[in-house]
């Protein structure tokens, strides 16, 4: 190459200056390259193993069986129960979640000695693993060392020790406390700074108007706050649906399949049932499911915000 031709990344450089469109594009590319590899290729790839007998222990037999994987799955004793579960686990968690978060964010609302400290307090189990907060969560449920059974026998409530995460009357129950638990900073952290931005002349124009508490948050602050609220709930009901971490640290979906949800369920299927077919099903059932919801959900409240008008 003699001295005088640009190089590459001159080339390159000169085209970046001159054309904006060219910048841009080759700004995105990385961007796009990498969604198209790890986002949309196995989302894909995953439609079509749905289609298919794909077990990992004999990749020789990969072969279409149309809708068989499904047909299996709506036949399978274990789907059927991790169906229930699934809805339990989300608006159980997700209603509960959403009360308890409102009512700290709004007593973080206000001003008071050692709101800092609080606050650190309350948004910390955020910032952990939901597996990390199954681990904790395994701890104090366990029936012989566990700090619940050790309270509830001090108090008298309990005469013996429960065997929370063993016996299937009381698993299920134990891993939505601890979701609820664990979700109650996202809500708390999302609805204070909403709290925060309502304007205070609205609360003295209320004052003067006579209203109460109760008047200026049903009238004032849930009106003002309700684009956050629909969209922490939508948001957070998908997380719930799609997030088994918390069921995996606690009971890793037992005892005898109790408290299975379709996304650990299909995640038993890859982990110790090599069925990718089987789990690729359940996984597109899932997406079908949480589209159907996310326009239920916006469609009912658009149609509340224009009943406003």
């Amino acid at each position: 190459m003699k001295d005088d031709q640009p190089s590459i990344i001159g080339r390159v450089q000169a085209s970046y200056r001159n054309s904006p469109r060219g910048f841009i594009f080759f700004s995105l590319l990385p961007t796009v390259v990498l969604m198209l590899v790890f986002t949309y290729y196995p989302f894909l790839r995953g439609i079509v193993m749905a289609f298919q007998n794909y077990q990992l222990f004999d990749l020789t037999n990969v072969h279409f069986i149309g809708f068989d994987n499904f047909k299996h799955m709506f036949e399978d004793a274990k789907f059927k129960h991790a169906s229930i579960n699934s809805i339990y686990w989300v608006f159980i968690s997700l209603i509960l979640q959403f009360t308890i978060g409102l009512t700290v964010a709004l007593l973080l609302n206000k001003r008071f000695r050692g709101r800092g400290i609080f606050q650190g307090f309350v948004f910390y189990p955020w910032a952990l693993s939901g597996f990390l907060i199954g681990l904790i969560w395994k701890w104090m449920f366990n029936s012989q060392i566990g700090v619940i059974n050790d309270l509830l026998l001090r108090t008298g409530i309990i005469h013996e020790r429960i065997g929370f995460l063993s016996d299937p009357n009381w698993a299920m129950t134990s891993v939505i406390v601890a979701n609820i638990w664990y979700g109650i900073a996202f809500f708390a952290i999302m609805l204070l700074a909403a709290l925060q931005s309502v304007p205070s002349e609205l609360y003295e124009a209320g004052s003067m108007d006579g209203a109460n508490g109760a008047r200026k948050l049903i009238n004032i602050t849930m009106p003002y706050i309700m684009p956050t609220v629909i969209t922490t709930t939508l948001l957070r009901a998908i997380w719930i649906f799609n997030d088994p971490s918390i069921i995996y640290g606690l009971t890793n979906g037992g005892p005898a399949g109790s408290t299975h949800i379709l996304s650990s369920l299909m995640l038993d299927k890859i982990m110790y049932g090599g069925d990718y077919g089987a789990a690729s099903a359940i996984g597109i059932l899932m997406i079908g499911i949480l589209m159907l919801y996310t326009i239920f959900y916006l469609t009912v409240t658009r149609s509340e915000k224009m009943g406003d008008f």
